[in-house]
């Protein structure tokens, strides 16, 4: 048992003389964004701002005489185009072309402090004071999502995201739901404590399982979404060859079908992956270094890098939330190096699928081998860090049977298989890590 992450997309039934109201806030959320962005990007003498506080220290005052919005609302706004600047900043350390962060998505992020959260509505701040909105529910509630998590009382509301949907012109509210049991309370209270670390690894696919965790846990279908974004690019190139008006009117509305439906897919990779760290303990999740990830990963083309990049804000901003650090590793040599004795060499990978080791023999599926070492890669990192020489620190990797600290040594969970047995599920890897 352990903490449960949802996120429930709901309707909202929004008065209509206080629809103005709410795209007003969201041009002013976005102008908060872009504001920030311009300010951070490359200022002063070619130095991009990453900190939040500092940005929020230079920008809150101005922010707020400039806009109507509440304060949490451009506190939000300025941290959204922060972790952009963040991301850009790592691309361009890298030697990589890239530009200063625009923001024009309809979105908005509420959290307890401008939104009240009830279980039949919710009450939104705008420019112009607060909007209740009832949701639109199913007559037959029981069995959706809406049902188990949004009217369960054993739910909580989290932060939440606002959107819009421009071709029915309706809104919807993206709710973030969580169940927290005594034992997770507990458990969130241990790993609060700097002595205590473990590490989630996660390996990213462009085909297969889109996530795979130490622990075990193959997550989406990168196959599906490849197929679905392969038939949206059909369906595109025969519209744009009409070179209609209403061609280009239909291109832009499936364009934005395309991103709501990927955005779906990745919300739900994300829960599922902090499902994963809040069930295990984890204080820490690990990703590979997504910078260069299109000339490191066989056929991560610009989609792909997208939606890795999405995923892992996802799963960062949702991290936040329950106190888990999210961190990036260097990718050098996951995919080649045995998760079990250390032995690293290229002929390890037998197959895109498959991973057997050229020394001790060790077999295992490729992408949780991967995952493997990436959470080993952090879990150095951190116990380099501690301040004690000593090392007597608990700071452990979490995997699909128990734990495994730097000493080698492995403490076998008693829900559990025994962890040296093949991982061999129906996915595909990536080569060239």
């Amino acid at each position: 048992m352990g903490d449960v992450i949802r996120t429930v997309k709901v309707k909202l039934d929004v008065p209509t003389e206080r629809c103005d109201d709410l795209h007003q806030t969201k041009d002013q959320f976005l102008y908060s964004a872009n504001t920030t962005a311009a300010w951070a990007w490359r200022h002063p003498n070619d130095y991009c701002i990453t900190s939040k506080q500092k940005a929020e220290n230079a920008l809150y005052a101005q922010l707020r005489d400039e806009t109507e919005l509440t304060a949490n609302l451009v506190q939000k706004g300025i941290r959204r185009a922060i972790e952009a600047i963040k991301s850009g900043v790592a691309r361009l350390e890298k030697g990589e072309k890239t530009s200063q962060p625009q923001f024009d998505a309809w979105s908005v992020v509420y959290d307890k402090r401008s939104a009240t959260f009830h279980r039949d509505h919710v009450s939104l701040s705008t420019v112009n004071g607060r909007v209740e909105c009832e949701y639109v529910l199913p007559d037959d509630p029981e069995g959706t999502p809406i049902g188990e998590y949004l009217l369960n009382e054993d739910y909580e509301f989290r932060m939440s995201t606002l959107q819009y949907d421009r071709s029915t012109a309706s809104f919807y509210l993206h709710a973030r739901m969580r169940r927290t049991t005594d034992e997770q309370a507990q458990s969130t209270t241990d790993s609060s404590d700097a002595k205590h670390r473990t590490v989630l690894g996660v390996d990213l696919n462009v085909d297969g399982s889109i996530a795979v965790t130490s622990t075990g846990a193959f997550i989406g279908n990168a196959d599906e979404m490849n197929h679905r974004r392969r038939e949206f690019e059909k369906t595109r190139g025969s519209m744009q060859q009409t070179g209609t008006r209403s061609a280009h009117l239909s291109i832009q509305s499936m364009d934005n079908r395309e991103h709501r439906w990927v955005q779906d897919e990745l919300h739900q990779v994300s829960n599922r992956i902090l499902d994963e760290a809040c069930v295990h303990g984890c204080t820490h999740i690990a990703f590979e270094n997504l910078t260069d990830i299109r000339d490191r990963m066989a056929g991560a083309k610009r989609f792909h890098a997208w939606t890795f990049r999405q995923l892992f804000e996802y799963v960062e901003y949702k991290a936040e939330m329950v106190g888990i650090e999210v961190e990036q590793v260097s990718p050098a040599y996951t995919s080649q190096r045995c998760s079990k004795c250390g032995f690293t060499h290229e002929t390890n990978r037998r197959s895109k699928h498959q991973f057997a080791c050229q020394k001790c023999e060790y077999e295992l599926n490729a992408d949780y081998n991967a995952s493997k070492n990436i959470a080993r890669k952090l879990l150095k990192r951190l116990h380099s860090g501690q301040m004690s020489s000593g090392g007597g620190a608990p700071c452990q990797c979490a995997l699909k049977s128990g734990t495994l600290n730097l000493n080698g040594e492995f403490n076998v969970s008693v829900k559990s298989t025994v962890e040296g047995e093949s991982t061999d599920k129906p996915t595909t890897s990536v080569v060239g890590h």
